[in-house]
């Protein structure tokens, strides 16, 4: 893989001849971090779950504070590779390329868009809808096409990310935020189809609707299936960093454990005395905290200032540790027959990421106040998604209402969607993913097309926003059936 082609900076829409320019000093790749930060699925993050579902605690994590913290990590790597290792990473012969500009750019780029399309109530939100998909559109053996529902029936947030950016965002052109090609090939974390023979990651990249666009993406990049842009590792490594350290530190400030669980966990891990990283993070904490501990501090004041200080020791030697294993790994990470699942597993800090996220699993997210909130988020998410396919399955376009009229073919069977009630749902979803479902463009099957109709939807959605319309939707629909 060559880097001039890594780093295409070309766009997938053509340009027009007498269109105003809107850079303003910014290069293309700079343009496109701020592409991402202005839109409006972007300031939803806000009201999406992190880890911990409707917490009432505004220093608790959200989706946004998340993924601005990766990109803040990610940038940070991009400056250290552009400006201290700029030679031995990138070479000398990259005319059409501004290192130092394009490549924190671009990291800080991929960090804040990564979770974009995940749905609410975070990674349950993801196994909810998957679940909902496996029971309403059964695999079907016989059925020639049906490995393309894998998309739903393993829905993933990264996909719809993909797609969000790509399909969903602009309303007037197929082009989306219309990203570079070197954004697009670095975003894709799992270079793979739902249904593709690839055993390398479980998780797909991408859907079967957004698969011409990327083998666009890829042959002007230089890339294929399974094979990933190498900054796409370093993307991985800093949400991996974030989420682990973060997310403890969360843990702590909900109450759920406390500063010394936490040292008490690592110290207890087999390599504790022995892995460096581990030791001097430990360490440093711990004499941080006998400091702050001589002051008139609260429990809970010294819990947070303690927690504070770990972080920043933490992320510090787990950074440190990634930006080393890509310098070491880089001749392997441009091989087009790279096969490295990851760069935190060999990197130095691969114990500590480890611990912490053991750490988090058995005292953050499997504590029960968190599963009973992750539960009723399911059945939120369920009891929707029943009320929404009223209005999707079954509902006839514009197009197709044209087409029976002009062959005065017999009409379709009544399907709920004529009811209503399915009338109404049908026009509670955004205008724009029903612009998209109808387009006579859209040549997709039609199953398909209405599982990714209410898939936009449902991952469109904020945590309250889904809960309000919900309520709102349950009380109509038990109505209108307790009148029939």
């Amino acid at each position: 893989m060559q880097w001039t082609e890594l780093l295409n900076a070309n766009r997938r829409k053509p340009k027009k001849t007498n269109s105003v320019g809107t850079a303003k000093g910014r290069l293309q790749i700079e343009r496109d971090f701020d592409r991402i930060l202005f839109a409006a699925p972007t300031r939803r993050l806000a009201d999406k779950t992190q880890v911990f579902p409707l917490d009432k605690n505004d220093s608790v994590r959200t989706r946004l504070t998340h993924s601005h913290e990766v990109a803040n990590l990610a940038r940070g790597i991009g400056v250290r590779l552009a400006f201290e290792m700029k030679e031995d990473i990138f070479g000398t012969n990259l005319p059409d390329v501004c290192v130092e500009r394009d490549v924190p750019a671009l990291l800080a780029a991929i960090g804040l868009v990564h979770d974009l399309g995940n749905p609410p109530f975070g990674h349950q939100g993801e196994r909810a809808m998957g679940e909902w998909f496996r029971k309403e559109i059964p695999v079907c053996t016989s059925c020639p096409m049906d490995k393309i529902y894998n998309d739903f029936r393993q829905f993933d947030g990264n996909s719809q990310t993909f797609r969000l950016v790509t399909k969903l965002q602009i309303l007037n052109d197929e082009f989306g935020l219309n990203l570079t090609y070197a954004t697009l090939a670095s975003m894709l974390k799992y270079p793979r189809t739902s249904f593709s023979s690839s055993k390398q990651w479980k998780k797909h990249g991408f859907f079967y609707s957004e698969e011409p666009v990327v083998k666009d993406i890829w042959e002007k990049t230089g890339l294929r299936e399974g094979i990933r842009h190498p900054f796409t590792y370093l993307m991985e490594a800093c949400d991996d960093i974030a989420y682990s350290v973060l997310d403890a530190e969360d843990t702590v400030k909900k109450g759920l454990a406390s500063f010394h669980d936490l040292m008490d966990f690592l110290s207890c891990q087999n390599n504790a005395s022995s892995d460096e990283i581990m030791r001097n993070v430990i360490t440093k904490s711990k004499e941080d905290n006998k400091e702050y501990a001589k002051g008139e501090l609260s429990p809970a004041e010294l819990n947070d200032m303690s927690m504070q200080m770990f972080r920043v020791y933490a992320i510090a030697e787990l950074v440190d540790a990634v930006v080393i294993a890509f310098k070491e790994n880089k001749d392997n990470f441009l091989d087009i027959n790279c096969q490295e699942k990851d760069l935190i597993s060999i990197s130095k800090g691969h114990a500590l990421c480890e611990a912490l996220k053991m750490f988090d699993r058995t005292r953050g997210y499997q504590h029960r106040s968190v599963l009973k909130l992750e539960l009723e988020g399911s059945n939120y998410i369920k009891g929707l998604m029943d009320m929404l396919w009223v209005g999707i399955h079954g509902h006839k376009t514009k197009q197709q209402k044209k087409d029976e009229k002009l062959s005065s073919a017999t009409t379709l069977p009544e399907y709920h969607s004529d009811t209503p009630f399915g009338r109404y749902v049908y026009g509670r979803i955004s205008e724009n993913y029903r612009r998209i479902f109808e387009s006579p463009q859209n040549d997709l099957p039609v199953l398909y097309k209405e599982a990714q109709l209410l898939a936009d939807a449902i991952s469109g959605m904020t945590d309250s926003y889904l809960i309000a319309l919900h309520d709102e939707l349950k009380s109509l629909y038990e109505y209108e059936h307790s009148s029939k």
